[in-house]
């Protein structure tokens, strides 16, 4: 069926159209009359024509206008002009906005026939062309996902970089490098932690697509399988480095995309975000966004953040157990490193005695692994040959028990470093923080100047601060600069303004009600009672 409209405001040219339309070309063609410009743009709302008659010269609107107009909601409709004026301003307008024909009245019969079978096959032609565009997309929805979660699976278990430069290419992946998310999602939350019931994975079966639509609305990217209760994101991105501006940028918008998520799949979700790395490394950047959900300050926290909190999985048991000992060690947990090392020591003993190399060797390379765990998070560092005595120690040890003694002593060294540095990083920023606010209270110095001076994103900071110094940002500031209002007051030729302004404050009534709530007074009743 092809939708025919005539737009004419002489009744005897429409009805002539029409009929010769409608005698040639019979019940093929639904033919549609307007003797207006207001009217055929109503009625091609209404039918949405595949070809189009229109006159130029109607009343009120004019056939160019309406044109103009039809075009921002029917972009494929043909359109062919009919008038008694053969003007060439009104020819070039129409070839403009992609008229098929410029046809001069009165119009022969056979040209009428011939117009409207040229017309047609260009239909016909642009509807397959649109149903093969379709096909094509109806597969590549079906192939893409393929692909994509092929991708990243090539990143995760690192595959021959041949087959990675291979997904590149069917991806049209044209950057060189980019970062990974881990984007996690569960129930509800316990010790901020997300829960994860059997059913939610199924679950997540149903919201994929739809998840899949919503992190693409934010990110160009590719998303990966279900994996458990995670999915991982690849996101591409130009540069070798990402500036700390776009760095909070990225974490804000992945906020607002988690909120989306919520809103719309109707669980709860959080977020990893890896450093920058080149395409054929990402496996790293996958690895740090995945430990960085060990952290629970944050819904989304970003691994340039935090000090990175890897794990060590082994498959034989007792892997829970020796998971226990690595995450008690890189959160310097001491006393529960020391538990959980017994533990594994008593079950080689106990299940083991007679392999005592073996026994040997497995201290070994708790002590090397944890070592190694720490070096990556910066708390420890060591030479080629720091290790040159550890085989010729523990191989002349016959007792169990020296073995033992041995080997906690190694691992407590570990976690004594962990600790020291976990401590001197989070209280290095912070007092960092301090300073830079001690030197620069009496200026307009906001959250995002100070999170910026210290290399830490504004929200990450803001709990971070919080944990470390016991009050928020704000708080601290004010306290600062209302200490320095009371010392300036001693000043008995300064005004109160001056003292305000010399505090951080520019406007005096502000800063009235500010020393008032933080101290109960005006500032000129506090200078009054005090000095």
């Amino acid at each position: 069926m092809y939708r025919i409209l005539i737009a004419d405001d002489e009744g005897i040219m429409l009805e002539s159209l029409k009929n010769i339309i409608s005698r040639n070309f019979g019940d093929c063609c639904e033919v549609v009359t307007a003797k207006s410009g207001r009217i055929v743009i109503e009625q091609a709302e209404v039918c949405h024509p595949d070809i189009v008659f229109m006159d130029i010269q109607m009343p009120g609107i004019n056939g160019i206008q309406a044109i103009k107009e039809i075009r921002k909601f029917n972009s494929s409709a043909l359109f062919y002009i009919i008038s008694a004026y053969d003007k060439f301003d009104y020819a070039k307008e129409a070839l403009n906005l992609g008229v098929e024909k410029y046809l001069t009245k009165p119009i022969a019969k056979s040209t009428v026939i011939s117009v409207v079978e040229e017309a047609m096959s260009k239909v016909d032609t642009n509807r397959k062309i649109r149903r093969d565009q379709l096909q094509i997309q109806e597969k590549l929805e079906i192939v893409i996902p393929v692909v994509e979660s092929g991708f990243v699976n090539s990143i995760l278990f690192q595959y021959d970089t041949g087959d990675l430069n291979y997904y590149k290419l069917l991806l049209d992946i044209k950057e060189d490098y980019g970062y990974a998310m881990v984007i996690q999602f569960g129930s509800d939350y316990e010790d901020g932690k997300l829960v994860s019931p059997v059913g939610m994975n199924v679950k997540a079966q149903v919201f994929y697509p739809e998840f899949c639509a919503i992190v693409k609305s934010y990110f160009s990217c590719i998303t990966g399988p279900i994996m458990s209760n995670r999915i991982v994101v690849i996101v591409p991105h130009e540069e070798a480095q990402i500036p700390y501006e776009e760095r909070t940028g990225i974490i804000e918008t992945v906020r607002e995309m988690t909120n989306r998520l919520e809103e719309k799949l109707g669980a709860k979700f959080r977020v990893g975000i890896g450093k920058i790395r080149k395409i054929e490394d990402l496996n790293s950047s996958y690895q740090e966004a995945f430990r960085a959900l060990n952290d629970r300050i944050s819904r989304v926290i970003h691994a340039e953040d935090l000090r990175l909190r890897g794990t060590y999985e082994e498959e034989s048991f007792p892997g829970e157990t020796e998971k226990k000992l690595f995450k008690c060690l890189l959160n310097g947990d001491m006393n529960g490193m020391v538990q959980e090392a017994n533990q594994i020591f008593d079950w080689m003993v106990q299940c083991h005695a007679q392999e005592k190399d073996n026994i040997r060797l497995k201290v070994l390379e708790y002590i090397v692994w944890g070592e190694r765990e720490a070096f990556h998070i910066g708390s420890l560092d060591y030479g080629f040959s720091s290790r040159r005595d550890y085989m010729r120690t523990v191989m002349s040890m016959e007792d169990y028990e020296d073995i033992r003694t041995w080997f906690l002593e190694k691992m407590m060294q570990v976690c004594r470093s962990v600790q020291n540095h976990n401590e001197e990083r989070s209280e290095s920023l912070v007092e960092k923080a301090m300073v830079y606010i001690q030197e620069n209270y009496s200026k307009e110095i906001s959250l995002d100047d100070v999170s910026r001076e210290v290399n830490i994103s504004p929200y990450y900071f803001s709990k971070m601060f919080k944990e470390e110094a016991g009050e928020n940002f704000i708080e601290y500031l004010t306290r600062i600069r209302i200490e320095r209002a009371k010392e300036l007051m001693r000043n008995q030729e300064m005004s109160i303004k001056e003292i305000g302004i010399l505090s951080g404050y520019g406007d005096p009534n502000y800063f009235s009600r500010i020393f008032k709530k933080q101290t109960g007074e005006t500032p000129r009743e506090y200078r009054e009672r005090n000095y």
